[in-house]
């Protein structure tokens, strides 16, 4: 098999066997390879020791010698170069204790997480695949090199990169391996928030958020996120509802855009459910105030997984006023582009079909149109331009204090003054809004 190297990967691998050492383009980019795929980065491993490398390439950097890591720089380009090595235990379950450097190629591959990731190619002997990964990548199989409960001790997180490779690749999980995840699960306690967070999210914005069920099957979810457990295990008696909550979640994430805040909002936007959980006397679940308290708890999760703050917020955000729902009226669209934030609001507006879209078919069209009547609406009032923010407002806090006003009674007179432009934009002008300030002004004084 003949694979198109990069001139820069070439220029590396052939310095180095020029120079007496193996050397090969290794790992992820040759899996990507060898799926037309362009890969994301391109590393090498070969034979020659790190002190060599960073004699051998001008400009180098340090990454990891401990590990025998060396990135070579190449104009605005970088590479990872690792000398061949054989790994120690794992005490920490992530990083060996030590490492053995070694001379032979199959050492090296044999170290690696799953058979798919343990091929290398360089153009002179071509294909390097010891372990099969040429069969996996064409059963559409995740297995492990070797021993699967040695390859998770080794590092708990590959239970998570598992599935994560089953989502972005569209491929099942080799029995074998599924079964050692489960038996591993557990040790995803120790494991760093942000490791997690980085791979769940590989997996959500991947080609097949709905391997998450995945997850909760082979009982990741249980130690990661036990709350959507929960959700997957509180069912929907309802006519809008053919979904267990789980199931409506996964369904809602696979109906938006492969957006991080858009495939967390759905993730979460449920999560509150479970808790408001009220079953009437006719058996019909019903779920007052979910809304507010999933917010809740994906402030609480997000922050627990170290999200960024500007995420965290657009998310929070979203899944607060996911369930609300204005009527295609400009005054109730605006309002509502008010309420969400117009920086939101388009997102908002993807929410809300994707949560119809994973509902039943009980009035589903009309609850669609709603939503496209709501989007028409929508781009109407941009085109006109219409005030939605205090900050379009005609008259602003010095208009107010200027009437002897004070403290948060100012914020109170201008609210007001906004309601009346939302409703109708036509007095979003000073000559209306003045007198107006002026008798809210007024009425504050007399009633204190």
């Amino acid at each position: 098999m003949k694979l198109k190297l990069p001139n820069k990967v070439s220029y590396i691998l052939d310095i180095l066997r020029r120079h007496g050492f193996e050397a090969y383009a290794v790992g992820g980019c040759v899996r990507d390879s060898v799926l037309a795929k362009v890969p994301d980065d391109w590393d090498i491993t070969t034979s020659a020791k790190p002190e060599t490398v960073k004699r051998l390439f001008r400009r180098t950097v340090d990454t990891g010698l401990a590990h025998g890591t060396v990135t070579v720089l190449l104009e605005e380009d970088s590479f990872e170069v690792t000398t061949y090595r054989i790994d120690g235990t794992y005490s920490d379950g992530r990083h060996p204790d030590k490492v053995t450097f070694t001379s032979d190629l199959a050492e090296d591959l044999r170290r690696r997480d799953f058979t798919i990731n343990a091929m290398a190619y360089n153009d002179e002997e071509g294909l390097v695949d010891l372990f099969g990964g040429m069969r996996d990548l064409q059963l559409k199989t995740i297995r492990c090199v070797g021993d699967p409960d040695e390859r998770f001790t080794e590092d708990a997180l590959r239970v998570m990169r598992a599935v994560r490779f089953a989502a972005q690749l569209g491929f099942t999980i080799d029995p074998d391996t599924a079964a050692a995840v489960t038996r591993h699960a557990e040790h995803l306690k120790a494991v760093s928030a942000e490791r997690i967070r980085t791979e769940l999210m590989k997996l959500l914005v991947s080609a097949h958020p709905e391997k998450i069920r995945t997850m909760y099957e082979l009982g990741i979810t249980g130690v990661i996120l036990p709350d959507f457990d929960t959700c997957m295990e509180t069912e929907q008696n309802s006519k809008h509802h053919m979904y267990s909550v789980g199931e409506h979640i996964i369904h809602a994430m696979c109906s938006v855009f492969s957006d991080p805040v858009l495939r967390l909002t759905m993730l979460l936007h449920d999560f509150g459910k479970p808790a408001k959980r009220v079953t009437d006397s006719y058996g019909i679940d019903h779920f007052p105030g979910h809304a507010r308290v999933s917010a809740e708890m994906a402030e609480r999760i997000l922050r627990d997984l170290k999200f960024d703050n500007d995420t965290r917020k657009k998310v929070v955000n979203l899944v607060r006023w996911h369930d609300l729902r204005p009527q295609p009226e400009p005054a109730d669209v605006r309002r509502a582009i008010y309420t969400v934030g117009a920086d939101q609001f388009l997102n908002y507006i993807q929410v809300q079909w994707a949560d119809n879209m994973a509902k039943s078919a009980w009035k589903l069209e009309e609850k669609l149109d709603r939503v496209r009547g709501v989007y028409e609406v929508y781009t109407k009032i941009l085109e006109r331009g219409d005030c939605l923010s205090l900050k379009d407002l005609a008259v602003g806090g010095e208009d107010v204090t200027a009437l002897g006003v004070r403290g948060p009674r100012v914020g109170e007179i201008l609210d007001t003054c906004l309601m009346q432009v939302l409703d109708v934009p036509e007095r979003n002008t000073r000559e209306y809004l003045l007198p107006f300030i002026a008798q809210l002004a007024e009425e504050a004084d007399s009633g204190s």
